[in-house]
């Protein structure tokens, strides 16, 4: 997986872990029952919206918050393909690669685009295209190790893989 398309859902600045996965649901362990509520607090529509594939763009400071592993799980399993982001929250973000979940910094992305743009994101180079506005950004690029676990599907199955070499 080095690049993902489809449109934006933009959010603004502090969407918290809470926001994105509000707590009453933190008793479920089906990913997909998670990815069901995702962002309810927020949308409700939003896990129909998301299901078909989408980019969440948000402000600063996304996922701050709890440390809850759920809310990317419940992001990703919604639909979600990448979150871009003027800035992360420190372990939200390693929670989403943990879990296989894209996730790029890219200061003045939440003026450039808006929602519903459709967004094609090459991971590894940190380009973000708006081709809605015919527009290229430049975000963080991901470093090798992290495509690796992406690619993967997260940091458990990067493990795996590494183990059954050795």
């Amino acid at each position: 997986m080095n690049s993902v398309k489809g449109p934006a859902i933009k959010f603004g600045n502090h969407i918290d872990t809470d926001v994105i996965l509000p707590g009453k649901w933190l008793s479920l362990i089906d990913p997909k029952e998670l990815g069901k509520h995702a962002m309810e607090g927020l949308d409700p529509q939003f896990p129909a919206k998301a299901e078909k594939g989408v980019i969440v763009v948000g402000g600063k400071n996304f996922g701050c918050g709890s440390s809850r592993e759920q809310a990317p799980l419940a992001l990703k399993n919604a639909g979600v393909q990448c979150v871009l982001a003027e800035s992360f929250a420190r372990i939200f973000y390693r929670n989403s690669i943990n879990i296989g979940l894209p996730v790029i910094e890219c200061k003045g992305l939440s003026e450039a685009v808006s929602d519903g743009d459709e967004l094609s994101v090459d991971l590894e180079a940190g380009k973000i295209e708006d081709i809605t506005k015919g527009k290229t950004l430049q975000g963080t690029k991901l470093p090798p190790f992290i495509m690796e676990i992406l690619s993967d599907g997260g940091l458990i199955e990067n493990l795996r893989k590494r183990l059954n070499k050795q």
